[in-house]
C-alpha cells in the first residue's frame, strides 16, 4: 500500500533578499567605475609636506614613532623630516652636561627621551636589511660628537654614551643573535675598536690610562648596562671577551668592571695586590663571573670560567689571597666550589689549604656565618677519591692556619706596620677566625658522633 506523501509545508522561494540584492549591485556599480584604492598616505594626502613636517612638531617622540606605523609612506615621510636639519635638531637631543637638576631628573628625562627614539628608528627602519638600518643611522646620528668612541672632552662628566646605548638597546631588542653579531662588528669598525682593546692588553697596565677609561665608558655604557635579562648583556659580554686569548680576557675584564679612582674613574691596577679591598671594589668582577657562568650559553664552559678567574687573580701580578678569597665568595657558591674542586683534582692542595684559611678570614672580618666555610671544605673532602688524599688536605689546613698567622706576626715584630694598625687587626681578625673555624668543625664532628 502506497504511503501518502505529506505535501502540508511552505515552500522557500528560490530567490535572494532583494536588501541583499540592491547591495551586492551598488558595489557592483562602484567597483565597475573605475575603483581607486585610497592612499596609504591617508587624510595626509591633501596636506603638502611642509605642511606634515609642521604638524611632526606638535607630536611627541612617541607619538611620530606610533604615527610612523601608519603606513609605508608615512613612514618614509618621518625618515625624510628626522633627515632635515630642523629635525634632526629637535630629535637629537645633546644636552648631555647640563646636569643643573637635582635628582638627576635631567638624566632621567634625556634617557627616556632617546629609548623612545630608538623606538622610532627601530618603526621607521623596519623594512630595510640590517645593514642598511645601521649604515642610515650612522649617518644620522654621526652628528652628535658625544656618541663618538673619542668625541667627548669630558667623558665622566657626559651622559652621551649612555644615551647612545639606551638608544641601541631599544632600537635592537627582540633582535635574533645574527643580527646583533652585525651591530657588534658594525661598531667595532666604527669605532676601531678591537686595535684600541689590542692597544690596552698589550700594554703596560696603567700606561695607557685615558684608552683604558675610554674602553671602559663605551663597553659599560653602550653595550653592556642597558639590558634587562642576562641572557643579552651575557652575549654582549661575550662578544667583547670571546675573541682574545684568556690572559687578554682576563685583561679585558678588569679594564671593564675593576676597581677605579673615585676622582677621575681611571682602573686602579694596584689596588688587589697592595691591601685587602672592600666589596665594592668587587662586585663589578664578581657579577660580570656570574653572569658568564649562570648563563645558559655554549661558548662558556664551567672550566673556561675557572680558568678566567686563575688567570684574573695575577692581573697585573699575583693578588693578596684574601682578595681572592672575597671575589669567590662574591661570585656564589657554585663558582667558589667549582674553582676550589679543580684545585682538589689537579693536586694543588697547598693552594687549597691556604685559600680556607683567607675565605675563614673574609668571613670572620664580614660577619659572615663561619659555618659555610666548614661545610664548603666539607664539600672539598669529598672530590679526593681516597682517605690518604682526604687526611693530607686537612692537614694541610690546619698548617695553613699556623703559618699565615705566623707570617702576619712577623711582619709585626719587624715593624712594618701600618700607621692604623690594620696589620695588627687583620692578624687579630685571623686569629679569631681560626678559633670559630676550628669551633664549627667540633660542632659538626660531636652533632655526627652523637646522631651515628
Amino acid at each position: 500500500m502506497a504511503s501518502r506523501i505529506n505535501t502540508n509545508f511552505t515552500l522557500i522561494p528560490n530567490q535572494k533578499l532583494r536588501r541583499s540584492n540592491r547591495q551586492t549591485s551598488c558595489y557592483s556599480k562602484t567597483l565597475g567605475s573605475g575603483f581607486q584604492p585610497i592612499s596609504t598616505f591617508g587624510n595626509f594626502k591633501a596636506l603638502p609636506l611642509e605642511i606634515f613636517q609642521i604638524i611632526l612638531k606638535y607630536l611627541s617622540v612617541k607619538d611620530i614613532s606610533m604615527l610612523s606605523m601608519v603606513s609605508k609612506t608615512v613612514s618614509q615621510h618621518i625618515i625624510n623630516y628626522i633627515s632635515t636639519s630642523s629635525g634632526s635638531k629637535r630629535l637629537l637631543l645633546q644636552d648631555f652636561h647640563n646636569l643643573e637638576l637635582p635628582d638627576r631628573r635631567q638624566d632621567s628625562a634625556i634617557l627616556e627621551h632617546y629609548r623612545s627614539l630608538g623606538l622610532l628608528f627601530k618603526r621607521c627602519t623596519l623594512l630595510l636589511p640590517t645593514k642598511e638600518r645601521l649604515k642610515y643611522i650612522h649617518k644620522i646620528l654621526t652628528e652628535v660628537s658625544c656618541f663618538k668612541f673619542n668625541g667627548c672632552a669630558a667623558p665622566m662628566q657626559c651622559l652621551g654614551l649612555t644615551c647612545y646605548g639606551m638608544f641601541l638597546q631599544t632600537l635592537t631588542a627582540g633582535w635574533d643573535e645574527l643580527e646583533c653579531h652585525r651591530v657588534y662588528n658594525f661598531l667595532c669598525e666604527l669605532t676601531n675598536l678591537c686595535r684600541k682593546m689590542q692597544m690596552a692588553v698589550c700594554s703596560k697596565p696603567g700606561s695607557a690610562r685615558k684608552l683604558e677609561l675610554r674602553i671602559r665608558l663605551f663597553c659599560r655604557n653602550v653595550l653592556l648596562d642597558h639590558w634587562t635579562h642576562q641572557s643579552d648583556s651575557a652575549f654582549w659580554l661575550t662578544r667583547i671577551l670571546k675573541p682574545w686569548p684568556m690572559v687578554n680576557q682576563a685583561r679585558l675584564l678588569y679594564i671593564i668592571f675593576g676597581p677605579i679612582s673615585p676622582q677621575d674613574g681611571q682602573v686602579v691596577w694596584q689596588k688587589m695586590i697592595e691591601e685587602p679591598t672592600d666589596e665594592f671594589s668587587l662586585k663589578g668582577l664578581a657579577d660580570a663571573i656570574k653572569l658568564l657562568y649562570d648563563t645558559s650559553t655554549k661558548e662558556w664552559t664551567a672550566d673556561d670560567v675557572i680558568s678566567l678567574i686563575d688567570e684574573l687573580s695575577v692581573v697585573p701580578r699575583e693578588w693578596l689571597l684574601e682578595n681572592n678569597a672575597r671575589l669567590l665568595m662574591l661570585s656564589g657558591n657554585n663558582i667558589c666550589f667549582t674553582f676550589m674542586a679543580s684545585k682538589a683534582v689537579n693536586g694543588r692542595t697547598i693552594e687549597l689549604a691556604r685559600l680556607i684559611v683567607f675565605l675563614a678570614l673574609v668571613c670572620e672580618k664580614e660577619l659572615y656565618c663561619m659555618d659555610w666555610t666548614v661545610k664548603m671544605m666539607q664539600k672539598v673532602c669529598k672530590v679526593f677519591s681516597t682517605p690518604v688524599e682526604r687526611n693530607n688536605f686537612l692537614q694541610n689546613v690546619a698548617n695553613a692556619f699556623a703559618c699565615v698567622i705566623m707570617e702576619m706576626l712577623q711582619s709585626i715584630m719587624s715593624g712594618d706596620r701600618d700607621e692604623d694598625d690594620s696589620s695588627f687587626l687583620n692578624l687579630f681578625h685571623l686569629v679569631h677566625a681560626q678559633a670559630n673555624f676550628h669551633k664549627e668543625v667540633l660542632y659538626l664532628t660531636m652533632n655526627t658522633s652523637l646522631s651515628a
